[in-house]
């Protein structure tokens, strides 16, 4: 199991990531209504899992590089302060910085979007408490080199974006074909709150 529950916390990351209408269903199913097809919906979901995912891995590997080459533990502890400072900036700051990309948008627009939009929610950080067993933690029966760190991270990455894309994808679908956009005036789940609480929760256990 310690070998496995990074992985699990990484997918489980990615599922999150996908049930937060901010990382991508609520555009894809906006610009599929506006455009009248459900295809625009499923087209839409390759441009977005491609920015989350190369938001991501730009941190991932950065994280990687800082930590073979500088003390692991300085690492983890700059890392939990930047996740704690960046959840508090979210939290006050975040609502006042939102990426706009109109109906007309293209693929790489929207790519461009998701990147910005990943970036700015700090999703690429909220993996690295799962990153330092994957990429950092050497084990007797396991020399990690930096070469191998990097591949692990990456790998790390395109599980995080499969999760991401799947859940991303199912949801987007449901509220497009059968639920609408309707519910979100009836009801909506505060996921900043919860988001910028994980952000916290994480940016802690790095620092403990």
């Amino acid at each position: 199991m310690t070998e496995v529950w990074p992985w699990l916390v990484v997918a489980g990351l990615g599922a999150f990531h996908g049930l937060n209408p901010a990382m991508g269903w609520l555009f894809a199913v906006a610009l599929g209504m506006h455009r009248q097809s459900q295809t625009v919906v499923l087209q839409s979901l390759l441009p977005i899992a491609a920015g989350h995912a190369l938001a991501v891995v730009i941190v991932a590997l950065a994280f990687v590089y800082f930590g073979s080459v500088i003390d692991q533990k300085l690492v983890q502890r700059i890392c939990g302060v930047v996740l704690v400072a960046w959840a508090l900036y979210h939290a006050l700051y975040g609502h006042r910085h939102r990426v706009r990309v109109g109906m007309q948008t293209g693929m790489w627009g929207l790519a461009l979007w998701s990147f910005l939009m990943a970036s700015a929610h700090g999703a690429g950080l909220m993996l690295i408490p799962a990153l330092v067993p994957l990429c950092l933690a050497a084990t007797p029966a396991k020399e990690l080199t930096a070469g191998g760190s990097m591949l692990t991270a990456l790998a790390a990455v395109g599980v995080h974006t499969a999760a991401m894309l799947a859940v991303t994808g199912t949801i987007a679908i449901i509220v497009y074909r059968w639920v609408g956009l309707a519910f979100l005036r009836r009801g909506w789940l505060n996921v900043d709150l919860l988001w910028t609480a994980a952000l916290v929760v994480a940016g802690l256990f790095l620092i403990i």
